[in-house]
């Protein structure tokens, strides 16, 4: 029988990826004949085609896009079987995707990526910051070996390591309009004075549930597209904001009026690593973990 070759597979993977024969060629540094040649030759294998292709675009077809899927966990496997030999002989070495959500990454990483370095300077980190949705999907579809997302989320067929947690703070504007500093608490804020992240963060629904934020009358009808949105709305006095606790000593506050206040000790959320259940490299990721716990 007849199998397709990695190579194959690599290049189905960029032509779904791109769209389009010319730029999928350019990113795997081969020429669009020899690309094309090689696609059609796996098509040939497979006995079906994967793509329609026009004059302007090509597009994949139903069982083309089952191939990719499939394609992506047969390249991930193949890594994986590499990385186990790598780590064999030295931990932490090789390859590594790690995705990373945006309200973790400016704050944890910069501290801790050269110390990482140092301890660690054959592993090769590449790093994607997305949502939680996204960059668990990418987790599960074998784009991404693990990720540093917080908690509560739900999630299937993972494996957890929890970190740390994270409180959450108060932010304001000195001089704010929304707090009485004599009683500085969710209920005697006033309505639509909150601010918070898009839905979609799961910041958002961290600080509602953990701030206890039960009156959503309490929270504006505008919502921040990032964080650095939100800490400029509440620079202007648009609102007052929760924040986690890594943030407080970020350049995102310096050169700003603003202040943070603590919350309850169990007003927090909880950051951790996930990885696919049953991973070979499970061993290496909870020694990941153990060293952002001791070096965060």
């Amino acid at each position: 029988m007849n199998l397709p070759t990695v190579k194959q597979l690599r290049y189905l993977i960029e032509l779904e990826k791109y769209a389009h024969f010319g730029k999928a060629a350019e990113a795997s540094f081969v020429s669009q004949s020899a690309f094309s040649v090689a696609i059609r030759e796996l098509e040939s294998t497979l006995g079906t085609q994967l793509f329609d292709r026009t004059n302007k675009r090509v597009t994949i077809t139903a069982m083309g896009q089952e191939i990719v899927v499939q394609a992506r966990l047969v390249i991930r496997d193949l890594e994986a079987l590499m990385d186990m030999a790598w780590v064999s002989s030295e931990p932490l070495s090789g390859k590594l995707r790690l995705g990373v959500i945006p309200t973790i990454s400016p704050f944890l990483l910069p501290k801790l990526l050269p110390k990482l370095r140092s301890q660690f300077p054959r592993l090769q980190l590449f790093l994607q910051e997305d949502t939680t949705q996204r960059v668990y999907e990418r987790l599960m579809s074998g784009e991404l070996d693990l990720i540093l997302i917080a908690f509560p989320y739900e999630l299937r067929n993972v494996e957890k390591m929890k970190l740390f947690n994270d409180q959450f703070l108060l932010a304001y504007r000195t001089g704010s309009q929304f707090i009485d500093k004599q009683k500085v608490t969710v209920d005697h804020l006033q309505p639509e004075s909150i601010l918070l992240l898009e839905d979609g963060h799961c910041l958002r629904d961290h600080a509602l549930s953990a701030c206890k934020i039960r009156n959503l009358n309490k929270v504006s009808h505008f919502a921040a597209s990032s964080l650095l949105t939100l800490i400029e709305m509440v620079e202007a006095d648009l609102g007052v904001t929760y924040l986690p606790e890594m943030a407080k000593d970020s350049p995102m506050l310096k050169n700003t009026n603003i202040k943070t206040q603590a919350m309850p000790k169990n007003s927090h959320r909880e950051i951790g690593l996930i990885w696919r259940k049953g991973s070979a490299r499970g061993k290496e990721f909870k020694m990941l973990g153990e060293f952002i716990k001791k070096n965060r």
